[in-house]
């Protein structure tokens, strides 16, 4: 009996699934937050990454990083980014979504279609990207044979084009992403409500804007949270098809802070832009999680 009632005693000490998840908070505090605060500690640091000793230099590191042109260009590049993918994104993948609800001839293989950029690795997609925007690769084949020559150019090679190409590259990739969100968001409304509709008399389009459009609004903001994130955390398109230039001009916090902790070994002032870069997530996260709050609370008249 008295093994027994220690047993309910040390169980009644635990909350209830602590040991499923003890597990995994271990791995998460020992690993992920010990390699944040070791982060944090060498972005005080003068440091090369090989040398046995560093050199504390206090908050030095983010003041040159304050100082520093390249980084707020990283930050205009990332603002610039999310807002041009995110937009596009969410209308094609919105449009995507409801054109293929109905009963469209082959509509499981436009879905496929539609859905396997997702799947693919940058890096198999790069050599291939760096090819079609070639100066003579075969987008600008294709603009000379529709009678659009006067519009080739070097894609790739000049800063006023570069960061659209990558943009471009992106919305490739993650359109099908947005089309599956949405078309799942569309299974929720009930097609008795837009038959409803149909009956009164409204258009495709009012149909779109007044009862599809606000029925996903929180499939929106879950797209505008990842889109955000995810522009924070850019690096393999750019880097693997343009390399950050020319002249910067493709540069995004995950290039810049490779370019200089590895090539230039400044692994201390790379630990600081790594650490602004996990604030500016955060911050984003949190206030999307506001905004959504805000409007599912309910409203006291």
């Amino acid at each position: 009996m008295n093994t027994v009632a220690k047993r309910r005693a040390n169980s009644a000490r635990l909350p209830s699934g602590m040991l499923w998840i003890l597990p995994a908070l271990v791995v998460s505090g020992g690993l992920i937050y010990y390699c944040i605060g070791y982060t944090g500690y060498i972005s005080t640091q003068n440091w090369d990454g090989i040398s046995p000793d560093s050199v504390s230099v206090g908050l030095a590191n983010y003041v040159q990083l304050w100082h520093d042109p390249v980084f707020w260009l990283t930050i205009l590049h990332t603002v610039a980014f999310f807002a041009v993918t995110f937009v596009v994104e969410v209308l094609l993948g919105l449009v995507f979504a409801v054109l293929l609800a109905s009963n469209v001839r082959f509509g499981v293989v436009y879905k496929v279609l539609i859905f396997l950029p997702v799947l693919l690795a940058p890096a198999t997609m790069a050599p291939v990207f760096r090819l079609i925007y070639a100066s003579d690769g075969p987008f600008n084949a294709f603009l000379s044979a529709v009678g659009l020559g006067a519009l080739a150019q070097p894609w790739l090679a000049q800063s006023s084009t570069a960061l659209f190409v990558v943009m471009s590259i992106s919305i490739w990739q993650y359109t099908g992403l947005a089309f599956i969100l949405y078309s799942a968001a569309l299974t929720q409304i009930d097609p008795q409500v837009i038959e409803a509709s149909r009956v009164d008399g409204a258009g495709n389009a009012r149909i779109l804007f007044q009862i599809i459009w606000p029925s996903v609004r929180g499939t929106t903001v879950a797209l505008a949270v990842l889109a955000a994130i995810g522009a924070l955390k850019t690096f393999d398109i750019p880097y693997l098809v343009t390399g950050g230039g020319p002249v910067y001009s493709t540069e995004f916090l995950g290039t810049l802070i490779y370019r200089v902790s590895v090539p230039q070994s400044q692994v201390g002032y790379g630990a600081a832009l790594s650490i602004v870069l996990l604030v500016l997530a955060v911050c984003v996260a949190l206030a999307f999680m506001l905004i959504g709050s805000e409007r599912k609370a309910p409203k006291h008249v």
